[in-house]
């Protein structure tokens, strides 16, 4: 049944930009100012770059979130291939059977697919099975082994992933948009990219000092930095961290997942800073602009920031705090380094952090006054963040102009 035996590109972080960059680098594409794979950070950098957003949610019968975006999420991929003039080739039906000889047909031929599955569903990300949960992102299929009921994916980790073909099937089906969708792509225009990159650069700058496409400007670039410090310090206002987390499980939670998302979420640390820093060097070959190294180190710098506002949020000061923030970067790492061989390690370590959140509602750390100091910390950190990345920004906009 087919396999790409030869198939060896594990480096992508990302499930848009990564899986992207695995798909170029394995059919040989390489960009005209390396002489290497497209890489992950240029990908990155042509789709709007970074960013800074923040938001919260609280739907019934879960815990609260506090989610910070780190990327441009309006249409990254469409915006790419645009920019690149990358032609996709999709292939979508409702019928199941359909959507595996798609799929043969594209590994027959002698390509991988980006095929578009429920992450809630493919058992290696350890996530409990939820009806009212999904998110359906792309991967990338390199091999579906009828025989041995195993299909072979490259996801995040730098090391191939398997799943059954009911569960492949499963996590494919689980929207109607997305359903038993996948796409191939023919080689991005060398001549574009040079443009795509300024393009990029623009959108990265308008994203943090102007209002977004759609949605609030409140919660994005400056003023969304603005915003989260104002709700840390300010306890009579509306949605405040002191009326919305207050201590105990809501608190956890928003603490959590305000670091999950800058750590770990499709990224490996410093909210993927240290990834635009790289797209920055490349950018600065590209386009002859040395100016952009001195830009790059200031965004290496707010990568430090970040990492720094990471370890606040679940400090070392609180045991079971530093205890969370370990066991959630070993989990991460597990994932990244060894894949599926890790899931008993990985389960069990998502045992433990179910366990202390249920401490966090039975007897929280922290009293009145630690709880305020921890939330003037993180104010202080995003300011620190801020700063830089103001600094950053401003420098970006004289040299491009």
């Amino acid at each position: 049944m087919p396999l790409l035996s030869d198939y060896d590109q594990f480096r992508g972080l990302h499930w848009e930009t990564g899986s992207l960059r695995n798909f170029l680098a394995y059919q040989g594409i390489t960009a005209p100012h390396t002489g290497e794979p497209y890489s992950e950070a240029m990908l990155l950098g042509v789709s709007g770059g970074i960013v800074m957003g923040y938001f919260t949610f609280a739907y019934q019968g879960y815990d609260p979130m506090v989610h910070i975006l780190t990327r441009n999420t309006f249409e990254p991929l469409k915006t790419i291939h645009e920019r690149l003039n990358i032609q996709s080739n999709v292939r979508q039906t409702d019928n199941p059977e359909k959507g595996v000889s798609n799929l043969l047909d594209v590994l027959e031929e002698g390509s991988p697919a980006i095929v578009f599955a429920d992450m809630f569903s493919l058992p290696y990300n350890a996530l409990a099975p939820d009806e009212g949960m999904w998110a359906m992102l792309p991967i990338l299929v390199y091999g579906y082994e009828q025989d041995r009921d195993l299909v072979w994916i490259a996801d995040r980790a730098k090391t191939p992933l398997s799943v059954t073909i009911e569960e492949l099937a499963v996590a494919r089906s689980r929207t109607k948009k997305n359903k038993f969708r996948l796409q191939t792509h023919e080689p991005p225009n060398p001549n574009k990219l040079a443009s795509a990159v300024e393009a990029g650069i623009r959108d990265c700058i308008q994203l943090f000092t102007e209002a977004p496409p759609k949605g609030s400007k409140h919660n994005f670039g400056f003023l969304a930095y603005q915003k989260w410090i104002s709700l840390l310090r300010k306890p009579n206002q509306k949605s405040s961290w002191e009326k919305e987390y207050p201590a105990g499980v809501k608190m956890y939670a928003a603490l959590t997942s305000a670091f999950y998302d800058i750590t770990t979420f499709g990224k490996d640390g410093g909210a993927e800073r240290k990834l635009f820093t790289q797209f920055l060097e490349e950018a600065s070959l590209l386009l002859d602009k040395p100016e952009l190294l001195e830009v790059a180190e200031r965004f290496r710098k707010s990568a430090e920031a970040w990492d720094d506002l990471a370890t606040a949020l679940l400090p070392e000061e609180v045991p079971l705090f530093k205890e969370t923030r370990e066991l959630m970067l070993t989990k991460h790492r597990l994932f990244l380094e060894n894949g599926n061989s890790a899931l008993d390690e990985i389960h069990q370590i998502g045992d433990r952090l179910t366990e202390i959140k249920t401490q966090m509602g039975e007897d929280f750390p922290l009293n009145s006054s630690q709880t305020s100091a921890l939330r003037e910390t993180i104010a202080e950190k995003i300011i620190t963040v801020h700063d830089i990345e103001f600094e950053a920004i401003q420098e970006l906009q004289a040299v491009i102009g």
